[in-house]
């Protein structure tokens, strides 16, 4: 079994590229939506698929949004932190290990960019809309959909791949 962390030359911080990459789309997809779209209007694109502004001061699934404020800089904090110990990891990771190192780019530049909203407007732009009939997925963004995306997978990798 190879050590996913090594310590070397070729760390995973070469994949600091994609993060940036997140972080810039999701602020630019916010800033365009922000500018184009008054609070809650809906566009439809398809179906199944709009287009909406919304504000979430709380976290996933607007957990806590009604906390009263405190949970703005609280959420900041857990960000920052997270943040840091996934430099940490890519710092450690091989760049040969392309799973791990890109799941931790795609967390780290969403967290970034969710950060950033928190901390700048004390909440965070979110704009994504899947429905099925008169049911809808909380409204999310770009950084939401790149977490969630480097989560899964390094959950399948992890599960999957032995090294």
């Amino acid at each position: 079994m190879r050590n996913l962390f090594i310590e070397d030359k070729k760390s995973g911080l070469i994949w600091l590229w994609l993060s940036l990459l997140i972080f810039v789309i999701d602020q630019l997809s916010k800033y365009y939506i922000s500018a184009h779209f008054q609070l809650h209007e809906v566009k439809q694109v398809l179906p199944f698929f709009n287009l909406t502004l919304a504000y979430n001061t709380g976290a996933a699934f607007s957990f806590l949004s009604d906390a009263g404020g405190w949970q703005r800089w609280a959420f900041a904090v857990i960000s920052i932190a997270i943040s840091t110990l996934l430099v940490a990891w890519l710092s450690r990771t091989s760049r040969h290990h392309y799973g791990v190192a890109i799941s931790f780019a795609l967390i780290l530049g969403g967290a970034l960019g969710n950060l950033y909203d928190r901390v700048v407007f004390g909440h965070v732009v979110d704009f994504l809309d899947v429905s099925m009939n008169d049911w809808h997925w909380p409204a999310f963004n770009i950084a939401d959909s790149a977490i969630t995306i480097g989560a899964v997978v390094l959950i399948i990798r992890t599960l999957v791949v032995r090294e």
